[in-house]
């Protein structure tokens, strides 16, 4: 029973009822209780459930489109899969592909664009690099941003990782481009991928379709 409810039964003010019962402490039941019963809550409750059903249906036919790619043994869209499953399905998690390989970086970026019709300002690209091989990093970024046909925009921070002392004679040594990590932000197409692995592989994994990504 609410507040309002027991003062309009006691017929007394609902400040009065409100300095009466302010000592009483309510079991968590109680509280819970009262909880489900506020109308505010209540449809803050089935908003919520509903946007999570919207969410989970968008993830499922993302799967399907994915499974169907798939059934189409696209010559393209085996090449994507296999260059994200080269770097493990962690890879596919995190909706990234890191790589020195320029020419699997480019397979990667066509798999997007052509499979799934990504636009660049949803792919970013950033580069982990030593500087040892005089090349400053606006040269080595711009190297991988050519070779990739991506736009200024896409370019991330990157990370500059400095020699020690042990390995400061080892000049040439150190990949001269460094590794390039490109990302796509995009949840359809994450599970998009979740779907055509499954496919390909003849598995099922169900709790996929709910991974946090």
């Amino acid at each position: 029973m609410s507040m309002k409810s027991i003062a309009a039964t006691l017929n007394v003010a609902l400040s009065s009822a409100s300095r009466w019962t302010r000592d009483i402490e309510l079991t968590a039941e109680q509280q819970e209780r009262l909880r489900q019963a506020n109308p505010l809550f209540n449809g803050q409750r089935r908003g919520q459930t509903g946007r999570s059903q919207s969410a989970r249906a968008v993830r499922a036919a993302a799967q399907a489109h994915g499974r169907l790619l798939a059934q189409r043994s696209d010559p393209l869209h085996l090449q994507g899969l296999h260059a994200v499953l080269g770097r493990g399905i962690e890879a596919s998690q995190h909706r990234n592909l890191t790589n020195s390989d320029v020419a699997m970086l480019r397979v990667y970026v066509r798999f997007l664009r052509e499979c799934y019709g990504v636009p660049d300002e949803k792919l970013k690209l950033s580069v982990n690099c030593h500087l040892t091989n005089d090349l400053s990093l606006d040269q080595i970024e711009g190297w991988w941003m050519q070779e990739l046909a991506l736009p200024q925009s896409s370019l991330r921070k990157a990370t500059v990782n400095r020699p020690s002392s042990a390995s400061a004679f080892r000049r040439g040594h150190v990949l001269p481009y460094g590794t390039a990590r490109l990302s796509v932000c995009s949840v359809w197409v994450v599970q998009s991928i979740y779907g055509a692995i499954q496919e390909y592989a003849g598995i099922e994994r169900p709790e996929w379709l709910d991974a946090v990504i």
